[in-house]
């Protein structure tokens, strides 16, 4: 089996900053892509940011500049960095993977997800 727990959601005012983690567990074998996404009430989910396995990047251009993804493959973990947080940022954030387990090909994985509400 094969988890995604998401960390670090929260209440924050306009401007501040919040960082996401999303670890992964289980017997993976191997992580290709790592995804955020997001969905707020009445609105399809959508795609915040995505890291490779070598690490180049892709974000929407509604976070760019803002935030910053990351990962660290020895700890089979992906962040989300966010910085000068809009109300409109406010979402459930999904972390989402494409894992392959031991003996397995590749599968797509979702977190529980994490609610992150910007408001003063």
């Amino acid at each position: 089996q094969v988890q995604l727990v998401e960390s670090g959601g929260g209440l924050v005012q306009p401007g501040g900053s919040l960082r996401l983690s999303c670890a992964a567990s289980g017997s993976i074998r191997s992580i290709n892509d790592m995804n955020w996404y997001r969905q707020a009430p009445g609105n399809e989910r959508e795609l915040v940011a995505t890291i490779t396995r070598a690490g180049s990047t892709n974000y929407a251009d509604s976070v760019k500049g803002r935030f910053t993804i990351s990962r660290d493959n020895a700890k089979n973990t992906v962040y989300l960095q966010m910085n000068t947080l809009k109300p409109e940022d406010t979402a459930v954030y999904y972390c989402n993977a494409d894992i392959a387990r031991r003996f397995f090909g590749f599968n797509n994985y979702w977190g529980q997800g994490t609610q992150v509400t910007v408001s003063s």
